[in-house]
């Protein structure tokens, strides 16, 4: 029995939906020679999604290796845990730019396909700024290590809180593509030099160097959220300037706000310093949960449908508030354990379901695009 997430007409809206996208980043065409030659190595009995899977998996597994070694963001993980990151997010660059060639390829271009991408990118999103900052080993500054993975969140969200406004989704100049390479060559640096040398105090400003990588980042991040606003705020291409769905633009600041306001103020508030002794295992709960608000959003703009303002992943964290409330009557470590793998199993029966429903309206499979979908005899038929 599959759990109904989506309406019919959500589901309706879906099969009519229509890939958008505009723009091309700088090296973007260089990679695309690669990416070409790739494909035709691709078998074509391989699905498209499973493609996308496997590249999310490799990515998501080696980051947790280095999360492993390096729980507190400051502990040094072994050289080649570094460069087996690197080889995760080149993998998964390329596996992940590959899958829509292959769906052309095959002809099984589906709506679940991009949902399926964009899902994954989610994901993958959250773990690829927390591997960075471990690399950084901002544990030594783990404000800023919140602010650095909320930040790349925030800005991922808000490329999709733009398209649900005006239905296309729009590349910069500076986009995934070169942070991805920004980001492998950073591991590949640490497989070189090790994590330590971000320690470095830099000569009359007084500060370590990978603050100094910080602020840098600063001024694409802030260009990338400018242009995104800026297109947000002139309004969609809906009813009275609304987004596609025929809603506010400004209420999807509501249900992401909320996930970050939580993850501030639990830390804040925890007796028991919870953030600054689990940075990582912290994060990485709350992350869970925006990529499901994330993949909401996108849900919700290629159905063409309102947008919920609270997320039953939401209970994880309300676990730990009302721990404080009364006073951390359970140990805060345990309930954030228990926070992780509620929030870890809600994404995924979510995404499970979703999924599920979609292929039985389209009549696929998500895995298989060899096996034929049995059709089902009417009742006159039987």
């Amino acid at each position: 029995m599959v759990k109904e997430i989506l309406t019919q007409t959500q589901l309706r809206n879906l099969k009519d939906h229509k890939y958008s996208a505009t723009g091309q980043s700088l090296i973007e065409p260089y990679f695309q020679v690669y990416w070409r030659w790739l494909i035709e190595q691709i078998p074509k009995t391989w699905a498209p999604n499973s493609i996308t899977l496997l590249g999310l998996i490799i990515n998501a597994v080696t980051t947790l290796l280095l999360i492993l070694c390096s729980p507190d963001g400051v502990t040094e993980a072994p050289r080649s845990v570094y460069l087996l990151c690197a080889l995760g997010v080149f993998i998964y660059q390329s596996l992940d730019a590959i899958d829509g060639k292959q769906a052309r390829r095959t002809g099984t271009n589906t709506p679940l396909g991009e949902l399926f991408d964009h899902g994954c990118d989610s994901v993958s999103t959250v773990f690829v700024a927390l591997g960075v900052s471990i690399s950084l080993e901002l544990g030594r500054n783990v404000h800023w290590m919140m602010f650095n993975i909320f930040l790349g969140i925030f800005l991922f969200y808000m490329a999709h809180w733009q398209t649900y406004v005006t239905g296309t989704l729009r590349f910069s100049l500076f986009d995934v593509t070169e942070t991805q390479v920004l980001i492998m060559s950073l591991y590949f640096f640490n497989f070189l030099f090790g994590s330590h040398i971000w320690n470095f105090q830099v000569p009359v400003l007084g500060i370590p160097l990978r603050l100094v990588m910080i602020y840098l980042s600063l001024a694409p991040a802030f260009l990338q959220f400018y242009n995104n606003i800026g297109i947000i705020l002139k309004g969609g291409t809906g009813k009275n300037k609304s987004t596609i769905a025929g809603t506010s633009t400004i209420f999807p600041v509501f249900p992401i706000g909320i996930v970050i306001t939580l993850a501030v103020v639990i830390a804040h508030k925890s007796p028991s310093h919870l953030f600054e002794n689990y940075p990582c295992l912290y994060l990485l709960s709350f992350g869970l949960l925006a990529a499901k608000v994330i993949n909401r959003l996108i849900v919700a703009h290629m159905t063409k449908s309102e947008m919920d303002l609270l997320d039953s992943g939401i209970l994880g964290p309300l676990l730990l508030f009302l721990n404080q409330y009364f006073n951390c009557l359970i140990n805060e470590t345990l309930v954030l354990w228990i926070c992780f793998f509620y929030v870890s199993q809600d994404i995924l029966r979510y995404c499970i379901a979703v999924c599920q429903q979609i292929c039985q309206f389209l009549e696929i499979y998500c895995f298989d695009i060899v096996t034929p979908y049995p059709v089902k005899k009417s009742s006159k038929q039987s």
